[in-house]
């Protein structure tokens, strides 16, 4: 009887033992089936952010700021993008993908590509024509405001874009591998800001409130490159006011006609740029200043400081009338357009 349970017992610790060299030697196979750990395209991207809102031209203003703008140069660096959005092409085709803000795993097929990256989370940019490598760009809407006139003809009225980044790999050829293939990328502004300062020689304590325009800006930027073509736009912005004038930090696509490593690719002298102010006082009279800022822009195509001064509003038009303005009432808030994406 003893002699028949040990043998029993024998049986069992065999049959044990054998389930569990079968059942390892599964989950071996199984792992080397498993995607991450077999042959197969493992393409990771790396992203550096580059945070600048303005590239010196002619004017080095991270050098030559001035204390006394009660603000710091580095304030206006924007922050990283929440996400990344990726364009795989290959020849006619294209492939979209999103990744977050520190990159990750790009799922490719083998192959030759040309890979295009930008932000994900912008609220105001309308991307245009992404099927095609060469005409993919990025706009912004179209912004509309009663009673406007227009500073220069036959530009379209927009609204500030959001901020937007954007690298580009001209090829790339992803192969099978055993181990992760790192791709670095360098994502880079494709918008840049412009501290806008209007400042009152006299009359400011009248002031209410204040919107502004800026005429003669690029209207698009293309996403390969950060080049823009020489259709200009005007851009419709509102201000703060405060006990020293009127500001406002404007986001734009830049300068037309400007090539992200070549510079101008025509003359600047030919770029002509309109600032406007409009100011509603506290007795309800409106006001507008208008001045030509080309000078300053073609110094600073992507990004800078522009400032309107010397400007009054006279005892007159301060005291005049006395109904009081309310900020928020209708026709003082500019209309923003809702447009699709055209493929």
């Amino acid at each position: 009887m003893r002699q028949r349970n040990m043998t029993s017992f024998l049986r069992s610790i065999l049959l044990i033992g054998c389930a569990s060299t079968l059942f390892a030697g599964c989950r071996k196979d199984l792992c080397y089936t498993h995607d991450e750990h077999s042959m197969s395209v493992k393409l990771h991207i790396s992203p550096s952010w580059v945070q600048e809102w303005e590239r010196t031209y002619s004017i080095n203003w991270e050098e030559e700021w001035k204390e006394e703008w009660s603000r710091d140069y580095e304030e206006f660096r924007p922050e990283v993008a929440k996400g990344i959005r990726s364009l795989a092409y290959m020849g006619d085709r294209y492939a979209e993908n999103n990744l977050p803000p520190e990159g990750g795993r790009l799922p490719l097929s083998e192959g030759e590509y040309s890979l295009l990256f930008y932000n994900n989370d912008t609220e105001y940019i309308v991307f245009d024509q992404v099927n095609a490598l060469a005409s993919a760009t990025a706009t912004t809407r179209t912004r509309t405001r009663s009673g406007y006139t227009a500073l220069h003809e036959d530009e379209r009225t927009i609204t500030p874009p959001d901020m937007l980044y954007g690298a580009y790999v001209h090829s790339h050829i992803s192969q099978k591998t055993w181990e992760p293939v790192r791709l670095s990328i360098e994502m880079r502004p494709l918008t840049y800001s412009y501290l806008i300062r209007y400042r009152f020689k006299s009359g400011q304590q009248y002031v209410a409130a204040a919107r502004g325009a800026l005429a003669g800006m690029a209207e698009r930027v293309y996403l390969y490159d950060g080049h823009t073509n020489g259709t200009r736009a005007t851009i419709l912005f509102d201000c703060k006011v405060d006990d020293k004038g009127c500001t406002a930090l404007v986001q734009s696509f830049g300068a037309p006609e400007y090539s992200y490593t070549d510079g101008y690719t025509e003359d600047p002298e030919t770029h002509f740029y309109t600032l406007s102010l409009e100011v509603v006082l506290h007795n309800g009279k409106t006001l507008t200043y208008t001045s030509d800022v080309s000078q300053e822009l073609r110094l600073q195509p992507r990004g800078g400081v522009i400032q309107m001064v010397d400007l009054e509003v006279s005892d007159e038009d301060g005291t005049e009338g006395g109904s009081g303005f309310d900020p928020d009432v209708d026709g003082w808030e500019d209309e923003i357009d809702i447009e699709l994406p055209l493929n």
